[in-house]
């Protein structure tokens, strides 16, 4: 979602570390307590797994399908075994402290025990064990090796109930079979909450069998790649070959695949703006004459957002909130959706609703003169009231970006913040339920370094930044958080592996956010288990990023008109080295020890960390004209 606070990069202030080795006990998210004892567990070639109870069975196929996948071993489940190798099991009264989703995991020479009151719970506690296994499990192949585990006991359960990534399937379409990869990746660091970004103005992506043309019409568009917001617009009779959509069918197996995972997927269908390919296919739904000329949006530019007062839209994308055949369209759409999804929420969005094309409407006018609205914020709380009764009316709970609390909250509606905290912070002192989400700390969609190396962005969200984040603020009632999450955005996201790349490792900085107690978050011991996972998603063929070990460039302009270039990075423990004559430097060239000062005639700047002896960040080139225009340098003559 394009989300243009400011244009300015956020970066974060560099955080200290010495330089780390990889840990034996390394668990992301870090559990409440965990204590290594004496020896160690090694794996036999026969391995009895033990365990009984409603939906324990899931757990131990889950496991069974881990191990064998990776470890040639022969394995036995039976439910009521006494000699076991590992057992899962419930209590049989609940215990109160770890609740529904926390687990004791005792590892010792002979066994491994996992106790939880919720299958859940058994869930998470093997996300543990995996991570205490070498890293050789995330093999997609039988690796032959001894397999330990160290002899740990730990407890351990969540901070927060929502505990969330959200991925937008809109703007790019991501299919089936990659939702169902996200999902697999998450719930290893015991995210719960998959956030399905449906609807926008690049594409409809969830059947409504009422509303054909939603998909038919608008879940197409032409393809373009390059930078969103510049790309060019469709020519006539160009083909219409990017999109994709689930069926019903597809979504109740999606639902079921999250549920055998323990997590829960809320859907959203952003209105009253980001509507444009709901009105391409229905353009009735508009306020404004000659819709029916618009087209799904293709990543050309569709809003003025450097416009004086906000951005301006240059294409009408809301639906027309003084129009009763929306609230009709929008019961048939919320009809349908509400029995696909069990999650008792459905989001409605609610954000970035550019009001112009309203402000020209006669029939808002009127609207406003009959309902007594003052603006055109009021207007849209008039919309969000009415959808809030129609979801209401399907049984389900509604929820919207923090911009819905403008003109007036509707009575019942959660709000999730992503303007900061601020929205979250007055949604919760009026006693609504907030999931914080704010750009500041959970964006994934920011560039994860520097603009010189990594695809364009309008910010930077650096993984010491994410790893700050706090979703409770002193001055509320702690109770109306309900937890947080991260948002990948996918404007600039065109595959998987990109997907991949923008979410880890800044999902693991969330999800010890939402998971691990607050008194236990530390920076540089997160930084060493974070290397580890790295190893570990080498073996998994996972693509992360390793933005964290590039330099971060700040410059200054002096009043001689002189910049000076200051390179820092996140992690202690690296050296920089760079060069300024074209070449590319190793740790045989100058090391940054002070700021520098740009050589005349010179072209552009070279840097590359090094970790002792070892190339450890990217090679980075940046133009002199670049720095000079980071600086403020004004061109000379």
């Amino acid at each position: 979602m394009k989300k243009l606070l400011a244009l300015a990069c956020l970066c974060c202030s560099v955080i200290s570390l010495n330089a780390q080795t990889t840990r034996k006990i390394a668990i992301i998210p870090e559990p409440v307590t965990i204590t290594e004892t004496a020896g160690t567990f090694v794996l036999p070639k026969t391995v009895v797994i033990a365990g009984s109870g409603t939906g324990v069975a899931n757990v131990t196929s889950y496991f069974k399908k881990k191990l064998t996948t990776a470890a040639r071993v022969n394995v036995t489940e039976n439910a009521g075994a006494a000699a076991y190798t590992i057992k899962f099991a419930l209590n049989k009264s609940p215990e109160g402290v770890i609740g529904d989703e926390g687990y004791h995991l005792t590892v010792s020479p002979k066994s491994i025990l996992i106790i939880a009151n919720k299958p859940a719970g058994l869930f998470y506690g093997v996300q543990t064990l995996l991570q205490l296994f070498p890293k050789e499990i995330e093999s997609n192949t039988v690796v032959d090796r001894k397999w330990t585990v160290p002899c740990v006991k730990v407890t351990d359960y969540p901070r927060f109930g929502w505990r969330g990534l959200m991925f937008d399937v809109s703007r790019h379409f991501f299919t089936k079979q990659d939702v169902k990869q996200y999902i697999d990746q998450m719930v290893r660091y015991k995210f719960n909450l998959l956030h399905l970004h449906l609807t926008d103005d690049e594409g409809w992506r969830i059947e409504i069998k009422s509303l054909p043309k939603l998909t038919e019409v608008g879940a197409w568009r032409v393809k373009r790649v390059g930078y969103f917001n510049t790309l060019s617009p469709p020519t006539p009779g160009e083909p219409k070959t990017e999109g994709g959509f689930y069926t019903q069918d597809d979504i109740r197996e999606l639902v079921k695949y999250a549920q055998d995972n323990y997590v829960n997927i809320l859907p959203e269908i952003d209105v009253p703006g980001h509507s444009l390919a709901a009105v391409v296919a229905y353009p009735e739904l508009s306020c404004t004459p000659g819709a029916e000329n618009y087209h799904v949006r293709n990543g050309d530019e569709i809003a003025d957002w450097g416009k004086p007062g906000g951005p301006v839209a240059l294409v009408d994308n809301t639906l027309c909130p003084a129009n009763e055949k929306v609230y009709e369209f929008l019961d048939k759409v919320i009809g349908e959706i509400a029995p696909l999804f069990p999650f008792p929420y459905i989001h409605m969005g609610g954000d970035e609703c550019m009001k112009n094309f309203w402000a020209q409407s006669d029939a808002v006018k009127q609207l406003m003169q009959r309902e007594n609205l003052k603006d055109y914020e009021q207007v849209q709380s008039y919309f969000e009231k009415r959808v809030e009764k129609i979801v209401e009316s399907k049984g389900k709970r509604f929820m919207g970006w923090d911009e819905i609390l403008e003109g007036g909250l509707a009575p019942n509606a959660a709000v999730m913040s992503w303007r900061g905290m601020s929205g979250g912070i007055a949604a919760a002192k009026a006693k609504h339920d907030v999931i914080m989400s704010p750009t500041t700390f959970a964006y994934l969609d920011y560039m994860n370094g520097d603009v010189a190396i990594e695809p364009k962005v309008y910010a930077t969200l650096r993984l010491s930044k994410a790893y700050s984040f706090e979703p409770v603020p002193d001055s509320i009632d702690a109770s109306y958080i309900k937890g947080g999450q991260a948002n990948l955005w996918t404007e600039q996201v065109y595959n998987m592996r990109h997907a991949e790349y923008m979410t880890w490792p800044r999902g693991f900085a969330i999800a010890e956010t939402m998971w691990s107690p607050k008194a236990k978050k530390n920076w540089n011991d997160f930084f060493g288990r974070v290397e580890t996972q790295f190893d570990r998603y080498k073996v998994a063929d996972i693509k992360y990023a390793p933005s964290v070990y590039d330099p971060i460039f700040t410059t200054s302009l002096s009043k001689d008109n002189e910049v000076s270039i200051y390179m820092s990075t996140e992690v202690n423990g690296l050296d920089i080295y760079y060069s300024w004559d074209n070449s590319f430097p190793d740790n045989h060239y100058d090391k940054y020890t002070q700021p520098l000062m740009i050589p005349k005639d010179a072209a552009q700047l070279r840097v590359i960390t090094y970790r002792g002896n070892q190339p450890i960040g990217r090679m980075i080139t940046i133009q002199v004209s670049d720095l000079n225009q980071r600086a403020g340098k004004k061109a000379t003559k």
